[in-house]
């Protein structure tokens, strides 16, 4: 078995003859052998990876030595539309000789072994998905870091493709607490989870379906499967808290108190994680958009215990690249997808996010994010001028790609335009862009004023959380008094405080959650006891 594992290791590093298509490239060259054994959907199988990187400015030759990385991988295809496509993208896994999972840092990003080759075939500006996550990860969201490459398998040229980090729980990525089988008590138990509303196609599993419908006039079922940790590795009673805890939301979403900042919606969120996902996904008018591809996770609660939206994922066919659903409009609300192409079905978009824009003080504080970012992240400049940096960078690689896939000029499924050239695609996207936004700054909800209560809440430490018998809060401003209120609402205990900080005693208190609140002064914090 040893003499088999060394001989296929001299297979696979026997010196690959460059392709006359690609002798060099100013992206990176990523070269992948399976020996001519073809990739199936699952399970992965064993290859080699290679990747050449200069530097950037610099040209990467194909003769050149593996400088960036170079080892044993696990590869598959992935995708679920996608996978119909001529061009494949690809689920690898980094692995030791062994072929037991191994971390690698490709490009100095966080070392892991889960990595994605994404094929941006129907995006024939080929920088959606690239252009998504960086705006993401502006906006102070962990979203997938991306590298454009030029790739190579088992001695064929197969085009442009997009290195990227996959979804999964991590502190180089999702950075929440690993839940493991044996976390079934107290503050183990409240994370982290990273659920999901997605399509079923690709191998998923439904964990569990909402009590209540999609968004009106839609009928169909909310949907949730776990992606990390996978379902078939959990505790019965983790997939109980988290369909709990999400539940739980959901029923304070729809109460007639929704808006209370202490029994309502808010204080089970980050909120401001989904207005930041509320305006990606508006402002690239994802078709897919809240019903597809959309992650939520759940913080343990000593590191907050709230559930996060996010992180992004899947935009290819955002940014006016739908010809279905009004998806190549530049006006119009994603949010209002069930009124366009609603039923009786599945994947429609679920109730939250047009109830929490009932919600004024939510309304608002998206306006006044939209306005804040269309000075920065979100403004004309800085985003024309970014696909302008990336179309120049590709200029050279895009013949090549096409030349691989002669789709230019012809229709892909869903293109809603047809550019005859590279640079027709760029055009377009860019002047979809510029109008969407200004459509949105026409049209945005809510009204952003100074004195909104989000804006005056005081920023207070908790410590410890949990507490088993006391814990001190710092931060205070003036003097006042706290309640602490039980998950029902009701006041369990009162401090009066006239310093900066106040010891609370706990120890008599029945292990649960609390609420420490004082309206006035835009105080809702909670705790754990245990």
């Amino acid at each position: 078995m040893k003499f088999i594992v060394l001989l296929l290791f001299f297979i696979y590093t026997l010196p690959l003859k460059a392709q006359v298509t690609l002798s060099s490239s100013n992206l990176p060259i990523v070269v992948l052998n399976t020996g001519g054994i073809a990739i199936p959907d699952e399970p992965k199988i064993d290859g080699f990876m290679g990747i050449i990187n200069n530097g950037p400015g610099q040209i990467n030759y194909i003769t050149d030595n593996f400088n960036e990385f170079y080892g044993q991988i696990g590869i598959e295809k992935r995708g679920s539309s996608s996978n119909g496509f001529p061009q494949k993208s690809y689920g690898l896994e980094t692995r030791g000789p062994d072929s037991v999972n191994y971390n690698v840092s490709l490009f100095d990003w966080p070392s892991d072994n889960d990595w994605i080759l994404y094929a941006p075939y129907t995006d024939k500006a080929m920088l959606r998905n690239v252009l998504t996550y960086k705006l993401g990860n502006e906006l102070g969201r962990w979203a997938p870091r991306t590298q454009f490459c030029e790739v190579v398998l088992n001695d064929q040229y197969i085009g442009v493709y997009v290195l990227m980090e996959r979804i999964k729980t991590n502190p180089g990525r999702v950075n929440i607490d690993q839940l493991l089988y044996e976390d079934t008590l107290d503050n183990h138990l409240t994370g982290g989870y990273i659920v999901k509303v997605d399509k079923t196609t690709a191998g998923g599993v439904i964990a569990w379906t909402s009590p209540y419908l999609c968004q009106s006039p839609g009928t169909g079922p909310i949907k949730y499967q776990m992606h990390d940790p996978d379902i078939s590795q959990m505790h019965p009673s983790q997939l109980s808290y988290i369909e709990n805890y999400i539940t739980d939301w959901e029923d304070a979403l729809k109460s007639n108190s929704f808006t209370d900042p202490i029994i309502g919606y808010k204080p089970f969120i980050d909120v401001g994680s989904f207005i930041d996902y509320f305006l990606m996904t508006e402002i690239s008018k994802n078709v897919d958009g809240y019903r597809i591809s959309t992650f939520l996770h759940k913080q343990r609660f000593s590191e907050g215990g709230k559930l996060v939206a996010g992180p992004l994922w899947d935009y290819n066919i955002a940014w006016g690249n739908a010809n279905y659903c009004q998806g190549g409009n530049t006006n119009g609300w994603e949010i209002n997808f069930n009124s366009i192409c609603g039923g009786s079905g599945g994947l429609q978009n679920p109730f939250w996010w047009k109830r929490m824009l009932e919600d004024e003080l939510f309304a608002n504080e998206v306006n006044c994010r939209w306005t804040a970012l269309r000075q920065n992240i979100f403004s004309d400049s800085a985003i024309l001028n970014y696909i302008d940096s990336v179309a120049l960078i590709l200029e050279e690689p895009a013949i090549r790609h096409y030349q691989k896939w002669p789709i230019l000029g012809t229709y892909v499924w869903p293109n809603n335009y047809i550019g005859q050239t590279f640079q027709d695609e760029i055009n377009y996207l860019k002047t979809w862009i510029t109008n969407r936004m200004a459509w949105m700054d026409a049209n945005m909800f809510g009204t952003c004023i100074a004195n909104i209560a989000s804006s005056s809440k005081q920023a207070l430490e908790i410590f410890p959380n949990p507490s088993t018998t006391s814990l001190t809060i710092s931060g205070l401003n003036g003097t006042g008094v706290l309640e602490v209120l039980d998950l029902s609402g009701k006041m369990v205990a009162s401090y009066p405080y006239h310093s900066k900080s106040i010891e609370l005693i706990t120890e008599d208190f029945q292990n649960g959650i609390y609420f420490i609140s004082e309206t006035n002064k835009g105080i809702h914090e909670k705790f754990l006891k245990q």
